[in-house]
């Protein structure tokens, strides 16, 4: 027989318990896939959006940026460049969505401060400092973002591949098992019956 599994009432009952969690597990897969799929698919348009502005900001000040190295010299630009410290100002944190776990960054949105004197630069080196300055958060956003869009990726393909094994493999073969043991086991009641028959046939004969 299929799967080597003795065709007893016990084992029918354990392959059909086996095949009813089976389909029970693929269809909380298949709504966990759902799920994250939508989750993912808002995501990506949010970062679709916050691209758009970035890379709109970035090029005003790089404009800006150009100029005053022009205007001020590269040297100058530099100066100034090294006195702005680096951005720590922001801690990340997680948020979980069907078991996954994806970051969130929590920053506060703070006025810019100037950090070299007006006297040595001028209005495209303030330009450019400003248009850095919002680029700034909209890179923390972008970088939740699609740090969120990956790991919903990675859980969505992992999830498709436990759902295709149940629908495609575990699910079809335990069908097979209950449905040759539920064959055999009518083969053997009719069997049963048949020499039953037999021997009370023979018995009324005798008598």
């Amino acid at each position: 027989m299929k799967e080597n599994v003795a065709p007893t009432k016990a084992n029918l009952m354990a392959a059909a318990t086996a095949l009813e969690f089976s389909k029970k597990g693929y269809e909380l897969l298949d709504k966990k896939r759902n799920v994250l799929i939508r989750e993912m698919m808002g995501l990506m348009k949010r970062a679709s959006e916050i691209q758009v502005k970035v890379n709109q900001i970035f090029r005003e000040a790089y404009e800006a940026l150009q100029m005053a190295n022009i205007t001020l010299g590269i040297s100058q630009v530099y100066e100034v460049a090294r006195s702005i410290p680096e951005n720590s100002d922001f801690t990340i944190l997680t948020r979980s969505v069907m078991g996954v776990e994806i970051p969130i960054v929590r920053y506060e949105k703070k006025p810019l401060d100037h950090y070299y004197s007006f006297y040595h630069t001028n209005a495209a080196l303030d330009l450019a400092l400003k248009k850095f300055h919002e680029v700034k958060y909209l890179l923390l956003e972008l970088a939740e973002v699609e740090d969120s869009v990956y790991k919903l990726a990675v859980e969505i393909k992992r999830t498709q591949k436990r759902a295709n094994a149940l629908k495609n493999i575990q699910i079809p073969k335990l069908e097979s098992i209950v449905k040759t043991i539920s064959e055999m086991l009518e083969e053997k009641e009719r069997e049963d019956f048949f020499r039953l028959k037999t021997l009370k046939n023979k018995l009324s004969s005798i008598l």
